[in-house]
């Protein structure tokens, strides 16, 4: 068989592990993997440097694109571009900080033609569940969502606005029904405010106003409604090392539950972020050194399934830079382009191979997602690929990234890892020429 493109490389990285491998695609998509220096053969061929390795493209399920209605904070042009440049080729966009949310069919479609022909990614959807919504919730799902988000506490937006318990558990219900998927913020809001709001420029203040036991009550709550309804639901952006135990006790006991934890919980430490530093700011907080040792230890153990972005960006304003008041500013960790190289950073100094690295942040979130053809290098696969550098040092300068502000928790900071190259379908990413992404239906490709 004559190829498309014939991609030769000394690292492919394949879930089997990496090693040297000849990759041949054909219509956008993978028709042959073959292990060491095979002969075939391709209309264009392509050896790879030994300085460089090849990856699944990148599937981050948990972007805050915001657009339309919070374009200033981020736009699908912007966060796809950044996306590609930091070898993400599909996202799932969140259903909160866009007006409208996504949170009725009407809505999705205003999302979709705000995104459409500005996409340098594939780009999927999620959809939201609030108070007063369960009806939309099956429409929403025949229209083609990954699922369904909702919060346990405010969100920080009053047009999304939390489930209470009962809530919770009715859109399990709902979703049980559809064997559609709930993904969950899970911090427990009676805590919180039993614990005091956050004021002034002191990291610790702010850790202390959103303590671990408030995603260990949520996270409990979540378990035994998922149990009682046989849903499937997804705990998003774990920073609480605490409640690994509690998650894989559930699991053991046939709870349909997963997790997602995200790199900022991964590579910062509470103990490292200086007073004032709002940038630092997201919710769950980057917790301390110790708590992110062992959120490395359920990665290890598979506790811990998927490492996505929670890419959630505003403008500079937002984030009080001026005052370094954490009660006042923005909490969200902008990192769609860095997120594979701080991970990776981290992940090789203890150990872990660039094979751990793609299941976490290429097949775990594909598959959560129900995207069965992305994020393996893999026959029948969809040809989406990250040609990079693991050896190659840069030091982040947060006005040379591609998100809309240039606000980053990883300025100044010296990664290791450099893409050089993401492909979608087969075809490098040109992020100066027409956009060539598409807009994703659950179930299909």
């Amino acid at each position: 068989m004559r190829h498309d493109v014939v991609i030769h490389a000394e690292r492919v990285v394949t879930a089997e592990g990496e090693g040297p491998a000849s990759v041949g695609i054909a219509g956008g998509r993978l028709v042959a993997v073959q292990p060491g220096r095979g002969p075939l053969e391709g209309e264009q061929t392509i050896r790879l440097g030994d300085d460089v390795a090849l990856l699944p493209g990148l599937v981050d399920t948990h972007v805050h694109v915001n657009e339309p209605g919070r374009t200033e904070w981020e736009g699908f042009a912007s966060a796809t571009r950044a996306a590609a440049a930091g070898g993400v080729t599909t996202i799932i966009d969140m259903p909160l900080n866009s007006i409208p949310p996504t949170t009725t069919v009407e809505a999705l479609r205003a999302k979709q033609q705000a995104a459409a022909g500005k996409t340098f990614v594939d780009v999927g959807f999620w959809g939201g569940a609030i108070p007063g919504n369960l009806a939309d919730l099956r429409p929403l799902h025949d229209a083609g969502v990954f699922g369904f988000k909702c919060f346990l506490l405010p969100s920080g937006v009053d047009e999304f606005p939390h489930l209470d318990p009962a809530g919770l558990k009715a859109a399990l219900a709902e979703a049980a029904g559809l064997d559609g998927l709930v993904i969950i913020h899970a911090e427990d809001p009676d805590t919180i405010d039993a614990s005091g709001a956050a004021a002034g420029p002191g990291y610790a203040g702010f850790l202390g106003s959103r303590p671990k036991e408030a995603e260990e009550r949520a996270i409990a709550h979540v378990v035994e409604a998922a149990r009682e309804t046989g849903a499937r639901a997804h705990i998003l952006h774990l920073s609480d090392a605490d409640a690994l135990p509690l998650i894989a006790r559930a699991r053991a006991e046939g709870v349909r539950l997963s997790v997602e934890t995200c790199p900022h919980y991964l590579t910062l430490a509470a103990e490292e972020i200086p007073d004032g530093a709002t940038q630092f700011k997201c919710c769950p907080p980057i917790r301390e050194a110790e708590n992110r040792d062992r959120l490395w230890q359920g990665l290890a153990e598979d506790t811990i399934e998927t490492v996505v972005s929670d890419h959630s960006p505003c403008t500079a304003e937002l984030k009080r830079l001026d005052t370094g008041d954490f009660g006042e500013a923005w909490g969200g960790i902008a990192s769609l382009q860095l997120g594979l190289s701080a991970v990776w950073s981290e992940a090789r100094r203890r150990g872990h191979t660039l094979a751990d690295v793609a299941r976490w942040m290429s097949a775990g979130p594909a598959r959560q997602a129900g995207l069965p053809d992305r994020g393996s290098i893999a026959v029948g696969c969809q040809a989406d690929l990250v040609v990079f550098a693991p050896d190659e040092e840069f030091t982040v300068d947060p006005a040379r990234l591609l998100h809309r502000n240039p606000v980053s928790a990883y300025a100044g900071r010296t990664l290791t890892g450099t893409v050089r190259q993401a492909w979608l379908r087969g075809r490098p990413i040109d992020i100066d020429a027409e956009p060539r992404g598409r807009l994703l239906r659950r179930g299909q490709s």
